[in-house]
């Protein structure tokens, strides 16, 4: 198996450039350089690969190759996609904010279930940084941050919850510095699959980019791969076949609540991208697969909250703490699952 790297995102006005490596496993057989990565670059055909090479935005251990070169165990392959996009200024757009909490320095904010944190191909406006831009009309940029002003984390699109905005590069290098640190607090509420065997349990393990789609993030508990991710998990309420869990980061990677809750056998709940949108618990009565349908469209979207978020105020210094109660999507279909248990026992 191959490993890949994901490095820094290169960002100017005009484009986007990823760089990315992946080191050919011990047991590869001689293979076409261009064969091999028109299989393992997505969206990539033979050609475009072909043309990469002569271009050398495709190289082996540092060096330009043909097309026709054969590929050995251990040779390093590093590429480059350049992503044409827009200008990157934000159109600015009035959108509501649910501001939880603002001052000088920062803003905190609720961001609905189905918003884009912020602009991306497919997802130019409506996003929370276009609401922000109207709001504010400038927010500091970090470097290598281009088009996302303000921000230092963000949560999934349908993710639900509390994120914070810096309103200075003080305070955006100071926010920054503490998620780095992973001193930031967070807990979020998830519904998932099944009953957990313990009440309180972490999950230490890393977390990669999925070897078959770079879109989905799994978890390498032999430790070869991945970054260090750790969650602390608590069992809220059993539920027969679903739990209430809350979940609290210790690190902050990306999809680490699905990709790890995933790994311990408990999808999120209507999570369609990790295996949670399919009835993975319960009977085969026809009742109950229709009481599990009608859940997932009272909540069209992985049943993941981020409901409390704690920090040290980058000006003050004192230690803030923000909790937000789960939407009304959530609530509503845990009340569903409660009335369900009590019905049949």
């Amino acid at each position: 198996m191959e490993s890949f790297e994901e490095e820094e995102e290169l960002s100017n006005s005009d484009e986007q450039v990823q760089h990315f490596e992946i080191i050919v496993d011990k047991g590869q057989g001689l293979t076409r350089l261009d064969k091999f990565l028109a299989e393992k670059i997505p969206n990539a055909s033979r050609n475009k690969v072909q043309q990469g090479i002569e271009d050398a935005v495709i190289k082996v251990n540092g060096q330009k190759v043909k097309a026709n070169y054969k590929i050995k165990p251990n040779d390093v392959i590093s590429y480059w996609i350049v992503d044409s996009h827009r200008d990157m200024e934000v159109e600015p757009e009035p959108i509501p904010l649910d501001i939880i909490y603002e001052d000088n320095d920062l803003l905190v904010v609720n961001k609905p279930a189905g918003m884009v944190v912020h602009p991306a191909h497919g997802n130019w406006k409506g996003t929370l940084v276009n609401a922000l831009a109207y709001y504010f009309g400038q927010l500091p940029e970090m470097p290598g941050n281009t088009g996302r002003p303000g921000l230092v984390h963000r949560i999934d699109k349908d993710t639900s919850g509390l994120l914070v905005i810096a309103k200075s590069e003080k305070a955006m290098t100071k926010l920054a510095a503490q998620f780095f640190h992973h001193n930031i607090k967070r807990s979020y509420m998830a519904l998932v699959w099944g009953e957990p065997k313990e009440d309180h349990g972490t999950i230490d393990v890393p977390i990669g980019r999925s070897f078959k789609n770079r879109k989905v993030m799994d978890a390498f508990p032999d430790g070869d791969y991945g970054k260090h991710a750790v969650t602390h998990y608590t069992v809220i309420q059993r539920l027969r076949y679903v739990s209430l869990v809350e979940c609290r980061l210790e690190t902050g990677r990306t999809h680490q609540i699905r990709a790890h809750m995933k790994y311990l056998g408990h999808p999120l709940f209507n999570d369609a991208v990790y295996g949670g949108d399919k009835i993975r618990k319960g009977t085969q009565f026809s009742k109950y697969k229709a009481f599990v349908h009608n859940c997932f469209s009272m909540l069209p979207r992985q049943a993941l909250h981020a409901k409390s978020l704690g920090f040290v105020h980058p000006t003050t210094q004192e230690n803030l703490f923000f909790e937000k109660e789960m939407p009304e999507d959530m609530s509503q279909v845990v009340e569903k699952w409660r009335k369900y248990v009590k019905e049949i026992d």
